[in-house]
């Protein structure tokens, strides 16, 4: 049944293909074992737009396989996550979202968007890139920003490739606003967004978080802070509607996502814009509590994972929590039997 599904998302989706580029080394980025591709996407209010498709290897069809969606003001650069997937036999796919990452075009505004559906037809495309590739067993998983795409888009997405999906993992989502007094205001500012798009939100000037994840502070990752910043930059009133009205939409039952979804959050929240010795054992950035109990909204078959001394990307705290995080990823993905049924790879002629 999912070959024919295949056959139909690959003419369904052609256009998506024949626009993207050939596979190129990421190497400058990661290492020699990833590959990128750039798609270009149609046109949208800005201009033109593309997203970036990167793999670790050669794509194996007797495998189940991961596409994974980074957040805001980020891209993908956790080779380690990439590395721990595929030694569990899993193809391992990421995307770079349109004007983020290796996905930003000269002149383009970072992160804008006016609606989170947006960035639908990225996702679809990594798919169907996985799909062509004789990939039909797939979790989506998506941080923060990107969990609230991912959840948003088993939501409402109405395209053939999302059928391919058999699971759902949300690594911190975005699923309610974090911003204290701020939030009496956000619903203002969020109809000012309908008017005014482009009017600029300062997000503050705090760079505690990336000092938690950088090796040269206080962390032991190495990225690229042209592309992952580590003062967050400003936002636009028409970016905090497109969120605030994904964030409603996935609330009161209104989701209804049918596959299983594994939720995981830190143990505690911390505030403050200095660094201290807390930002690096809680979530900087969102308020644990509001995950939860948002998550637990989003359909029938939610897992709570609570990551005592995890950082707001779960997938790049100390190791001695990593280590246990993944072991616990992987023994709930064993639970799911849609990820265990034999390829079902479409017939020679």
């Amino acid at each position: 049944m999912k070959s024919i599904k295949i056959l139909l998302v690959l003419v369904l989706l052609l256009p998506l293909q024949a626009a993207a580029g050939l596979w190129t080394s990421d190497a400058a980025d990661t290492d020699s074992t990833y590959f990128r591709r750039t798609v270009v996407q149609p046109d949208d209010y800005s201009g033109k737009v593309v997203s970036t498709i990167i793999r670790k290897g050669e794509p194996d069809p007797s495998k189940p396989g991961v596409l994974y969606v980074h957040g805001f003001n980020d891209y993908f650069f956790n080779t380690e996550m990439g590395d721990e997937f595929a030694s569990r036999g899993y193809n391992f796919y990421a995307v770079d979202l349109r004007k983020y990452g290796r996905s930003i075009l000269p002149g383009q505004k970072r992160y804008e968007a006016l609606s989170i559906e947006e960035y639908f037809p990225d996702i679809d495309s990594a798919l169907v890139d996985m799909e062509s590739a004789g990939i039909d067993r797939i979790v989506l998983m998506g941080h923060s920003t990107g969990g609230l795409i991912t959840a948003l888009y088993m939501s409402r997405s109405r395209s053939e490739a999302k059928n391919s999906v058999d699971a759902l993992i949300l690594n911190s989502p975005f699923l309610d606003w974090n911003q204290g007094w701020k939030e009496k205001i956000i619903g203002a500012v969020s109809w000012i967004g309908k008017l005014f798009p482009n009017l600029k939100i300062s997000q503050g000037e705090s760079t505690a978080y990336a000092e938690s994840l950088l090796a040269g502070h206080h962390g032991r990752w190495r990225y690229d802070t042209t592309k992952k910043l580590s003062q967050s930059p400003p936002v636009t009133a028409g970016w905090i509607r497109a969120i605030t009205e994904a964030q409603k939409a996935l609330r009161d039952g209104k989701a209804d996502i049918k596959v299983p979804i594994l939720l995981m959050y830190s143990g505690a929240s911390v505030d403050g814009s200095e660094w201290t010795e807390e930002h690096n054992h809680a979530d900087g950035v969102l308020d644990v509590n509001d995950i939860k109990k948002f998550g637990l909204e989003l359909g029938p078959h939610v897992k709570c994972v609570m990551v005592m001394g995890g950082l707001h990307d779960l997938t790049l705290s100390a190791r001695g929590i990593v280590i246990p995080l993944y072991r616990e990823i992987f023994r709930w993905l064993s639970t799911i039997p849609a990820l265990d049924e034999p390829a079902q790879l479409p017939m020679a002629a």
